[in-house]
């Protein structure tokens, strides 16, 4: 996919704030630092569109990026970071669990995973609740740079098995540092966007 125009556009808490314009929305859901605003600024080839933080947590909205004017990205806040207290994370559940269960727009979710590491309990505990719940997912580990050539094949390995990846489901490596897995990841996401070839490059 050729981007051509990428924008922020809100930090939403609440549905009342969601944009009206019906657009199909692709949702990223991941671990703090697990490096979903880098993965956003190397798929639409822009540095700091998607404001990247050395402070976990720092993320507490949906943030959505409209792309092409064709789709949504829609970050969600980081889970399991400890120094978020119990009272906000409760709320950025409630959030995240509304927009999950009710957004009709919502195409897509990309749970990113740390490739370094074998997934934790809530990655584990997050992608048993969106196949609970029917949700289709694609899942992204990153920081596939970080991984010597002749281990990435094992280590992805360890996380198909550990988090029992459903086969309808897809699975990207991806690194935001060299672009690895670009390519394959916006086929994925126009997959299920329901663009045609043509669609999502726009070159007005």
């Amino acid at each position: 996919m050729k981007v051509t125009k990428s924008e922020f556009i809100i930090s939403a808490v609440s549905p009342s704030q969601y944009p009206e314009d019906a657009l199909p929305e692709i949702a990223l859901a991941g671990r703090s630092n697990v490096g979903k605003s880098s993965l956003i600024n190397r798929l639409i080839n822009r540095k700091n569109l998607a404001r990247t933080s050395s402070t976990p947590g720092k993320t507490q909205q949906l943030n959505y990026y409209r792309i092409n004017d064709a789709l949504y990205f829609v970050d969600f806040p980081g889970y399991g970071y400890a120094k978020v207290s119990k009272t906000q994370r409760a709320l950025f559940g409630q959030m995240m669990e509304k927009y999950l269960l009710e957004r009709e727009e919502l195409k897509l979710v990309m749970q990113m995973i740390d490739m370094r590491h074998p997934p934790t309990k809530d990655d584990i505990m997050m992608y048993e609740w969106l196949k609970h719940h029917g949700l289709p997912v694609c899942v992204v580990t990153t920081k596939m740079d970080k991984i010597p050539k002749t281990r990435r094949a094992k280590h992805a390995k360890v996380i198909r098995d550990a988090i029992g990846l459903h086969p309808e489901d897809s699975f990207v490596s991806f690194s935001s540092e060299e672009g690895l897995g670009k390519d394959e990841l916006w086929a994925v996401i126009s997959r299920y966007a329901g663009f045609t070839e043509e669609q999502p490059s726009i070159e007005e």
